[in-house]
């Protein structure tokens, strides 16, 4: 590891202040725009959006003819003020290294997102590139990364976990039924409240159809995913608003903390407990994202 940083949640704060993006912190964000790295009028997008996350693409958005170049453009960027994450290539690759050592000595990087993440090793070996602090996203993209998705929650310096559905589903050959893609969904959110990381970011929609990403992104809460990969600005909102909770949650939550008091000071019966904790989840969760 190299200089030490400050806090994960004060610069992701900054960070998104000064990129013009919805000022959340990184570990409630719910919209994860994925920009390429080869379109750098993109990488600060228009504050009407609405992006909780935006993350620049030096992987599959980028040709291999291409890596070098695309990666010398960011740390421009990055060196005259950017901010924002980073989706950088995995482990396996040779690529993987230079991007470590082009982003380990530049300001404003927010985090990394690791692609195609298949051991906690991965995870661990990229932190010691990177300055203290710096939070990593764990992209599962195939049925090894699954299968090693405890071990990888496990690594100190996983900050969260995200899902490469397309990837996943081209590695097992499963489709993108609700119901083929239910069992990686659920493994994911299980492992990462089994290792207290914030819940997972859920892959993109790829059609422009804004009710098919509404039906997606009902899917996903449904499934206790907290957050979605975007693939255009104008995903963010409906997103947004698909996995944060509605007026009629918080009016909810509020009168069940009326009624049993925000210590339980009410509660009669241990069947009141569980409402308790989810008013006060959701009211906490409210709070944060400046929801009335």
């Amino acid at each position: 590891m190299t200089t030490t940083q400050p806090s994960q949640e004060a610069h992701s704060t900054r960070a998104a202040a000064t990129a013009g993006v919805a000022v959340v912190p990184p570990k409630l964000a719910r919209s994860w725009l994925l920009v390429p790295a080869t379109a750098p009028d993109a990488f600060t997008p228009d504050p009407a959006a609405e992006i909780d996350a935006v993350i620049i693409d030096l992987e599959d958005a980028v040709a291999a003819s291409g890596k070098k170049a695309a990666r010398e453009r960011v740390v421009e960027w990055f060196a005259n003020g950017g901010n924002a994450w980073v989706r950088i290539n995995d482990a396996t690759t040779e690529y993987w290294a230079d991007d470590l050592a082009a982003l380990s000595s530049v300001p404003g990087v927010s985090g990394i997102m690791l692609a195609k993440t298949e051991s906690g090793f991965q995870v661990d070996a990229t932190e010691d590139r990177l300055p203290d602090g710096t939070p990593i996203v764990a992209l599962i993209e195939s049925a090894m990364g699954l299968e090693a998705a405890p071990e990888i929650a496990r690594s100190d310096s996983t900050f969260r976990l995200a899902f490469g559905s397309g990837d996943f589903r081209r590695d097992t050959g499963m489709s993108d039924d609700p119901m083929a893609m239910a069992f990686p969904r659920a493994r994911l959110v299980i492992t990462s409240r089994a290792a207290k990381l914030p819940g997972p970011i859920d892959g993109p929609t790829v059609s422009a159809n804004e009710s098919i990403l509404e039906r997606d992104s009902a899917i996903s809460f449904s499934m206790g995913m907290a957050g979605r990969l975007c693939l255009h600005a104008s995903q963010a909102i409906p997103v947004n608003r698909a996995l944060s909770p509605s007026p009629a949650d918080i009016v909810w939550a509020r009168e069940v903390l009326a009624e049993l008091g925000e210590n339980g000071e009410n509660v009669k019966d241990g069947s009141d407990r569980p409402r308790l904790a989810k008013a006060l989840k959701v009211t906490a969760f409210a709070a944060a994202l400046g929801l009335s």
